[in-house]
């Protein structure tokens, strides 16, 4: 074997060696728990801040997920939501999380947003774009969630 042709069937085992984990580590496999969902739209719905099911709102950096959206009480007991679709792949994983002052948090590949949506960790390695923000407004413990 020539030098030349060494080194061109070198270069495209290397290639092949680096690229297919690499792709097998980003498709959906079955380890990965959660669903590729589309980024819910047309959001309007409330949440009675006295029942049961918004129990986890009591405290500061508790959270509810309803109708694929992230509801929290962030640290400062304010009521913040978001998609709980990530912008990075879809999966519907984002959870609210005490850490950094408060912060959406999606543990599929680590993407993580600031509560405005702002992606904090955006690299080649995790292009998360902007998480999908929504409008909290409280009135006589009803909590509407809308865009």
């Amino acid at each position: 074997m020539k030098r030349k042709e060494f080194l061109r069937s070198l270069g495209v085992g290397a290639a092949f060696a680096l690229t297919f984990p690499c792709v097998q580590g980003c498709s959906k496999s079955d380890d990965v728990e959660g669903e590729i969902k589309e980024v819910p739209n047309n959001v309007d719905f409330t949440v009675d801040l006295n029942s049961t099911e918004a129990a986890n709102l009591a405290s500061e950096g508790g959270f509810i997920l309803k109708n694929d959206v992230v509801i929290a009480k962030n640290l400062e007991g304010n009521f913040v939501a978001a998609s709980q679709i990530c912008s990075h792949q879809g999966y519907d994983q984002v959870r609210f999380q005490n850490i950094d002052g408060g912060i959406f948090y999606c543990d599929v590949h680590g993407s993580r947003f600031e509560q405005d949506g702002t992606p904090l960790n955006k690299v080649d390695a995790n292009p998360a774009k902007a998480l999908k923000v929504y409008m909290v407004e409280e009135s006589d413990g009803i909590l509407r969630i809308f865009e």
